[in-house]
């Protein structure tokens, strides 16, 4: 009985671990071909901004907001009173990650979390494995990125997503 019971936890022991490392490859398969547009005007920027600062208000999150071009380029920050100041850097690079890769950076985080070939992505230069950076597309072009910090990733990733989608 014993070695049935191992039998059986060593077969569900691998076939989970082979379906998260299988997932974390095909999450991070290269994105769909959204071609770069011009980059987001200023306007723009500061409307997805406000869109993320309203969400963070929302729900009581302090967070730093950063939009940045197509080349990752900052166009428009603004951190929100009392957000930790580590969160600065982290939203401006959350962002750039997402412009430069044209994904998600949760799918970053997924990957990674995944393990096995995922764990690649750590040395993957200028690529933040935490949610909260999202492609900013406008007429079907990718024009920059939103990135936020100062919550946890899921709060973070929130953010983000209401940021983005007050452009459409």
């Amino acid at each position: 009985m014993k070695l049935k019971c191992k039998i059986f936890l060593a077969v569900f022991a691998a076939t989970t671990f082979i379906s998260f490392n299988v997932a974390a490859q095909a999450s991070f398969a290269p994105p769909p071909v959204v071609p770069y547009g011009a980059p987001i005007s200023l306007e723009s920027a500061k409307k997805a901004a406000g869109g993320a600062i309203a969400e963070a208000q929302k729900n009581k999150w302090r967070m730093a907001v950063a939009i940045v071009d197509t080349g990752g380029h900052l166009i428009y920050f603004e951190r929100m009173q009392d957000t930790q100041t580590g969160s600065v850097d982290l939203a401006i690079e959350k962002a750039k990650t997402a412009a430069l890769f044209r994904r998600s950076t949760k799918l970053f985080q997924d990957a990674v979390a995944g393990g096995g070939e995922g764990l690649r992505l750590l040395r993957l230069t200028g690529a933040i494995p935490i949610d909260g950076g999202i492609p900013i597309i406008e007429n079907g072009k990718l024009v920059g990125a939103v990135g936020i910090s100062g919550g946890s990733g899921d709060q973070d990733g929130q953010t983000a997503l209401a940021g983005a989608a007050a452009l459409k």
